[in-house]
């Protein structure tokens, strides 16, 4: 009996295939109409296919990127997990998961020691999903195919080019807190999102009307919608100091985002070693426990302020507090005493002197989207020399170094052209000591000059729980070993032109070669002439390139540019203009001239 209910069920979860496929097709369809032409509609959609939630190809995402993943599998390769997390630290994507197979099937011994398997249903593990959306800021909700549409309908609904996050959090396991966040007179379209499958909250807006998850209509909402593990509040923007009180013993996340034009940018820095000073971005993850800065850009207004900014932590409530400094033009540079070495996100909070209510204090409130992470790892590349050579092996050299726990250190390279890739799989380090290594890549001979290949160089700590990575951007040049134009050899020239050239017409054929040793020729235009010009490569042999031109008489002259794949250029003139009529047409010039000369009152210079 046991076996035909397994048997059953199976058979049921493969009949649904050709659901799944219709429910993202759906989805996907609802999610282009929705910003079909809309100031916010993507210059591209990218559909990735994958057999393996694990690889979810980021390296293929542009920056600032919002991405949907639709599963029903769980998380099976844990071991990416911080590869991924580096890559959306790198591209600044925001990742939502939509789980549509909350269950699975687990089979149980029965009690008496008989060889049956029991079936049993028992809920996936998505923890992956969830680290990977929290640390990009985005969603995990969990609903059933039938309610995938609806679900995704709720995303596409908030997402704009001007939204910006009010507070973001995470508890996991899931803790009884209070959050607060303001909301200024910029904002616009203010929603709050709960995730989590057992949770209660209670809303007080800044007018002291209370709210709860029992009763969610009043004077502030104006809407509540719950869709599987996803509970919407759309909200009245009331100007203000909003708190929020979670009690949950599972798993939550809390979001409150709206629409403004104020935002921030920011990097982490440190002080340049170059001859003109200034500040340098820094590509990889701070250093946890020691101090560190950043340069936060405020944009979408000119009279704002930037008066706080504070290191939050993710799941927790510690935070580190700052010193703000003004460059000016919306700049600041921002010093911690100390980064935290758990997860955090940047909290920033300003004046905005815009105000236009007196009642208003014009404070502003904004969190960055993605979590960040410290690291007691430093990774770094060299970075001399950016050149890549097609078929030429290039060695990549890089360095380790910890300030915490020794052991044997995971190596992870990965390049966004796929290129192969050969590199040491883990290095050795003492506690609080380094070692160094290398990665060799090759670009294939057919690779364009001018590709650009993103390389990421990831270390993994003993304990899988810290990670660094370096980024170096290479360029494929070949070497330039041609430094001779193209040749031009005329293979004819037809030209009978008589004095009245409107009813004639001349052409030429000139083959255009690089030689022996060249790159090539690249390509071959006009200079000067108006006639039709006519490219083509010889038949079995694509080292020459025919040329044919045709032109009236009266546009005898003609200059060929060719230029070469490195550049060389040559110029090649000729003229279809026959000797008699260039002779009668200078003593005609001549006769004309002198007998001006003998009328000099008809002579106007």
């Amino acid at each position: 009996m046991a076996i035909a209910a397994t048997s059953e069920l199976l058979e049921d979860v493969r009949g649904s295939m050709a659901d799944d496929i219709a429910a993202v097709k759906a989805v996907t369809a609802s999610i282009i109409d929705s910003k079909l032409g809309t100031q916010d509609e993507p210059s591209v959609y990218i559909l990735v296919a994958f057999t393996n939630p694990g690889t979810l190809a980021l390296t293929g995402a542009p920056s600032n990127s919002e991405i949907f993943v639709f599963t029903d599998a769980p998380d099976k390769d844990k071991n990416l997990k911080n590869t991924l997390i580096a890559l959306i630290e790198q591209t600044k994507s925001v990742v939502n998961f939509m789980i549509t197979n909350v269950l699975g099937i687990r089979h149980q011994s029965p009690a008496d020691g008989s060889q049956q398997q029991n079936p049993l249903m028992v809920r996936l593990d998505g923890q992956m999903y969830r680290d990977l959306a929290q640390a990009s800021g985005g969603q995990t909700v969990e609903v059933s195919k039938s309610q995938l549409l609806e679900a995704i309908d709720i995303f596409t609904e908030s997402t704009s080019s001007s939204l910006v996050t009010l507070l973001q959090a995470t508890r996991n396991p899931g803790k009884d807190e209070h959050f607060t966040f303001s909301v200024d007179e910029s904002v616009r379209n203010l929603t709050i999102y709960i995730t989590g499958s057992y949770v209660d909250f209670t809303l007080i807006d800044p007018s002291g009307v209370v709210h709860t998850n029992v009763r969610t209509t009043g004077s502030s909402i104006i809407s509540s919608q719950m869709v599987g593990n996803l509970r919407t509040l759309k909200l009245l923007t009331l100007v203000g100091v909003w708190k929020i009180a979670i009690v949950s013993k599972t798993a939550y996340s809390l979001k409150v985002v709206g629409e403004s034009p104020i935002d921030f940018l920011f990097d982490f820095i440190e002080e340049s070693e170059g001859p003109f000073g200034g500040f340098d971005v820094i590509d990889n993850r701070p250093t946890a426990g020691g101090n560190g800065s950043l340069l936060v850009t405020l944009i979408g207004s000119e009279v704002a302020t930037v008066t706080e900014v504070t290191l939050v932590e993710s799941v927790g409530s510690g935070q580190v507090n700052s010193t703000v400094e003004a460059l000016g033009g919306g700049e600041y540079v921002v010093h911690f005493d100390r980064i935290p070495s758990v997860e955090f996100v940047v909290l920033v909070k300003g004046q905005n002197n815009n105000s236009i209510s007196r009642a208003s204090s014009g404070i502003f409130q904004r969190q960055s989207t993605t979590s960040l992470r410290a690291s007691a790892l430093n990774v770094a590349v060299d970075e001399s020399d950016i050149v890549l050579e097609p078929e030429t092996p290039r060695s990549v050299s890089f360095s380790v170094m910890t300030t915490g726990e020794g052991g044997s250190f995971t190596m992870q390279a990965t390049n966004d052209q796929g290129f192969t890739l050969y590199y040491p799989p883990s290095l050795f380090l003492d506690a609080g000591g380094s070692a160094n290594g290398t990665v060799n890549i090759t670009a294939p001979p057919n690779t364009p000059s001018g590709t650009v290949i993103t390389l990421t160089i990831e270390a993994v700590a003993p304990s899988g729980a810290d990670s660094d990575y370096a980024v170096l951007h290479l360029t494929v040049l070949p070497t330039v070993t041609d430094f001779t134009p193209p040749v031009c050899k005329l293979l004819s020239l037809n030209s009978d032109c008589p004095k009245n050239c409107k009813q004639s017409m001349w052409d030429l054929s000139v083959q255009v070669t690089d030689g022996v040793n060249g790159t090539g020729v690249d390509r071959v235009s006009l200079r000067e002439g108006s006639g039709a010009l006519n490219i083509s490569m010889a038949a079995g042999n694509d080292n020459v390139t025919l040329v044919s031109y045709v032109a009236s008489c009266c546009s005898p002259d003609v200059q060929l540019v060719a230029v070469d794949q490195v550049g060389n250029v040559e110029i090649c003139r000729y003229s279809g203009a026959s000797w008699s009529s260039r002779v009668d047409y200078s003593i005609l010039l001549c006769f004309t001239l002198l007998s001006l000369s003998l009328q000099p009152e008809n002579v106007i210079i």
